[in-house]
């Protein structure tokens, strides 16, 4: 995984230590060899200073081995010199031993000096830099990140987490190092890191795109993964909200709304912490599966979280499709003429809905005494469909309007006056399908 665009420059972001010469020199007693390490000092900076570090390190390199605890200068100078020659060198095998040379200061320095927390994260990211291809030294650099964490709470800077993460990703693509589930722990971790940099002002949309990117490229998750492997887990601790959350989120992500995982982790999520979109989406789950009870209150829930006049009548008009589902038809069409206040653009849904309601009223409310009474709610089917520019409702309503003959039988004329009666109450003016 090249990561490179999101990493580029970092190098000159990082802390490299304090370049000034350190308090606290600690000269060799002899006089002899106090001589030579000042002079070996002396020469191995003048060579650094006009950037021969090829040259510098041989100076260098007895005084680390010589007089180990002269003065921490030479270990923040030496990472600075062998990084330099390393760069430089094109033999394959030269390098390495030059790069593992800064990373043995960088240990030597630790167990000298006792302040790793001041440049961990330049341990971590040349360890990175130096060892992302190889297979052998992957955990090196995993763990020198985790420790850099360990040790300051974070990473100080943002793009560090997506090199952090891509190491994570080469360790277990080279070499199985976690269950998919360690992975995305890591990678959830990340996120949290990242959104709490984020909430103090850094600009983290880099880092986030690359382990973002970079959690696809290890296909770790699909919806098979969420409803066998995370899903089961769930059940077998319902009251874990962590789990929840992922499995939530990964749903999300990649669009698997249908699994049972799904709807398990939702209901935990919206238990405890609901929102309108929680409550609505479990809402619309249940009502998939023709669950009108497990339905209900959560919609009831979902109107009252929501945010909007729009919001509301999305959720109305869901509860006034559900009381019509369990036949309370009343109910149904008092929902229907609060959505068509509530949002105009939902109109025209709520009153089709009202019409079909009466559409299918005739059973129920025909009486068989005056067929221009019964045929009446066809009218006010008509009269709904027409609010709602429905052209092919109103069509379908007219065809049964009572006809002139029935009204001439029944002594009433077009243009007069009918009460529709039964549970749709309305008084409508009479025609005629001819």
């Amino acid at each position: 995984m090249n990561i490179k665009s999101t990493l580029l420059g970092l190098a000159a972001f990082l802390i490299l230590g304090m370049a000034h010469a350190q308090d606290g020199w600690n000269w060799p007693t002899d006089s002899a060899e106090e001589a030579k390490a000042r002079e070996l000092n002396a020469a191995y900076t003048d060579y650094m200073k006009s950037e021969q570090f090829a040259q510098a390190t041989g100076p260098l390199n007895w005084l680390l081995v010589n007089v180990p605890e002269l003065n921490e200068s030479i270990y923040i100078n030496g990472v600075t010199i062998y990084k330099e020659v390393a760069d430089a060198e094109a033999d394959a095998g030269k390098k390495r031993v030059y790069q593992d040379s800064v990373m043995t200061i960088y240990e030597t320095r630790a167990e000298l000096f006792n302040n790793e927390p001041n440049w961990i994260e330049n341990k971590a990211y040349y360890a990175y830099d130096f060892y992302k291809g190889n297979k052998e030294k992957l955990a090196y650099v995993v763990d020198n990140f985790e420790k850099g964490i360990e040790l300051n709470g974070e990473l100080s800077i943002p793009s560090l987490y997506a090199a952090y993460f891509d190491a994570v990703y080469r360790h277990n693509a080279y070499n199985k190092a976690y269950t998919p589930e360690e992975v995305l722990e890591k990678y959830d971790q990340i996120q949290g890191y990242l959104d709490a940099a984020e909430a103090k002002g850094a600009d983290v949309s880099g880092a986030r795109q690359t382990t973002e990117r970079v959690l696809v490229a290890m296909k770790l998750i699909d919806c098979d993964f969420i409803e066998n492997t995370m899903g089961p887990r769930l059940l077998a601790d319902p009251t874990n909200e962590k789990l929840a959350d992922q499995i939530f989120k990964y749903s999300v992500q990649y669009k698997c709304f249908s699994s049972d995982a799904f709807l398990t982790a939702l209901e935990l999520i919206d238990s405890k912490n609901p929102t309108f979109a929680t409550s609505q989406v479990r809402a619309m789950r249940y009502l998939q599966n023709k669950e009108f009870d497990k339905a209900e209150p959560v919609l009831e829930k979902a109107f009252e979280l929501a945010e909007n006049d729009k919001q509301k009548a999305e959720v109305k008009l869901e509860l006034a499709r559900l009381y019509a589902e369990k036949g309370n038809r009343s109910e149904a069409r008092a929902a229907a003429k609060e959505v068509a206040s509530l949002d105009e653009e939902k109109a025209p849904e709520a009153w089709k809905l009202i019409g079909d309601l009466y559409m299918g009223s005739f059973n129920i409310c025909k009486g068989g005494e005056s067929r221009a009474k019964d045929y009446s709610i066809f009218i006010a089917a008509y009269n709904a469909y027409q609010r709602a520019g429905n052209n092919q409702g109103m069509a379908n309503a007219r065809a049964r309007f009572p006809s002139k003959e029935e009204l001439f039988t029944e002594g009433l004329q077009v243009g007069g006056t009918i009460s529709t009666g039964c549970w749709i109450g309305e008084t409508v003016t009479l025609a005629t399908r001819d």
